[in-house]
């Protein structure tokens, strides 16, 4: 192929264009179903802080309750990847909000532990098929030069999602009894959002040509190309090393990420994300009980969580800078080590402007490691095993999220804060060990070449 008509390839031509206002609005589109995640998963942690005291469950039932949002987690993000890079992206996006939305709503409404922990089952089902969908629809349509900058802009909704359920949960949950049950009625909006996320986000230029459907690929490139004032060109062709890909089972999708050229990035991956997840969700889901547990009231827990909550957004902001400039491996390392040393200042913290403090820089190193752990996972893997790459690495991660909650209380029983919070330090630094491992594509195309265990048919 000349250089002129690749230059007119509709991947290239995509990858061409500025920042557009059709990039903002599938950003946005897309964040916004990211934060009504994060409220969701942020909101549990104030019901179990309530239902802690008003139901006077144990922490092993409070465990359950945690847990079983992450049981679904797990199946649901392995489930999503496979399903995306079968039939789109935008499609299984909207479908899983709808399913999370409805399942929150509902949880609402539960009459007894038992129908609480199979209704956040469901709701994990949704939330977990969400997460690497959406990253992987972003990735997929943002200019290769600032494509890790856009992903972690795109995490930073999470910060937006966890404040308003730190709102939710300092105003709506303390105010009555029953007020935990306000709160997730409020989580039901997802289901809502679903309809505007299904017609308004376009699909993967790069999944509509992989399955053939060139005229429907050639619309949406012309639509963000009119967005940035650019004319189409008068001969436009497909890319040649794209070939159509085969409808083969969901194990030899699985089994292609640990084909010779994926097997290190995919081993390293998933360890990153088991210990990742180990730490965040053991710390920040039981963090408003363990301030109540440490001596400081419900209402006042709830908002020092709030305020803690807060420092999660520059430390996206500040991801968001470094992913271009140092990398996205050194600066998920730099983040991740940070991330130890507050988890063990949080543990030793006995004053309350300490506790806030140490909060405050785990929130900051936390969250802006999670933003480039985001940004390096779809870059990881060509069009045909994106989706289900990055479901399965957030899929073995939750396995982790399952545990963390069921091992908060036997780590505080041994050896209180200092100990639970000393353990999540570990898992940060065997994490920061393994980001190194990940290759760091910014600046580059994605890789679109069909792998050759999809090929043999």
């Amino acid at each position: 192929m000349s250089e002129p008509e690749t230059r007119n390839t509709r991947l290239s031509r995509l990858d061409a264009l500025p920042f557009t206002r059709e990039h903002r609005k599938l950003l946005v589109g897309s964040g916004m179903g990211w934060a009504l995640d994060a409220m969701d998963v942020g909101l549990i942690s104030f019901v179990l802080a309530q239902l802690a005291v008003t139901w006077s469950l144990t922490g092993t039932e409070l465990s359950w309750i945690a847990s079983s949002g992450f049981i679904g987690m797990a199946i649901g993000a392995s489930l999503g990847g496979l399903l995306a890079d079968r039939f789109g992206r935008r499609q299984v996006f909207a479908v899983t909000l709808l399913i999370f939305g409805v399942a929150t709503g509902a949880s609402a409404l539960a009459w007894s532990v038992g129908a609480l922990i199979a209704l956040r089952f469901v709701v994990g089902l949704g939330l977990g098929a969400e997460l690497p969908v959406a990253s992987t629809l972003v990735s997929e349509f943002a200019p290769p030069r600032i494509r890790g900058r856009v992903i972690v802009l795109l995490e930073a909704f999470w910060a937006v999602g966890w404040t308003l359920a730190a709102i939710i949960g300092f105003v709506v949950v303390p105010a009555s009894a029953e007020g935990w049950r306000w709160a997730l009625a409020i989580g039901a909006v997802p289901a809502l959002y679903a309809a505007v996320v299904r017609f308004g986000l376009p699909e993967s230029v790069r999944f509509l040509e992989s399955r053939g459907r060139i005229a429907e690929a050639e619309t949406t490139v012309q639509r963000f190309e009119r967005s940035a004032g650019v004319s189409a060109p008068e001969h436009p062709v497909a890319v040649e090393n794209l070939p159509a890909v085969p409808r083969v089972s969901a194990g030899r999708q699985v089994t292609a990420l640990w084909a010779a050229p994926h097997r290190v990035q995919t081993a390293a991956l998933w360890l990153v994300w088991f210990c990742v997840n180990f730490a965040y969700y053991g710390a920040f889901v039981w963090l408003p009980t363990i301030l109540v547990a440490s001596g400081f009231s419900l209402v006042r827990s709830f908002g020092y969580t709030l305020i803690i909550t807060l420092a999660q957004l520059p430390g996206y902001l500040v991801a968001a800078w470094l992913v271009e400039k140092w990398g996205r491996n050194k600066t998920l390392a730099v983040f991740l080590t940070g991330s130890a040393v507050s988890a063990v200042l949080f543990g030793l913290a006995g004053a309350e402007w300490q506790v806030i403090g140490a909060g405050m820089l785990l929130s900051f190193f936390n969250l802006g490691a999670w933003g480039a752990l985001y940004a390096v996972t779809p870059e990881l893997y060509p069009t045909a095993l994106r989706g289900t790459g990055s479901g399965w690495a957030a899929g073995v991660g939750r396995i982790a999220s399952i545990l963390a909650p069921l091992a908060v209380p036997l780590l505080t029983g041994m050896g209180g804060n200092v100990l639970l919070f000393s353990v999540f330090a570990v898992f940060f630094l065997v994490a920061a060990g393994a980001a190194l491992a990940l290759a760091d594509k910014r600046g580059t195309s994605l890789d679109d070449v069909l792998p050759p265990e999809l090929a043999r048919v």
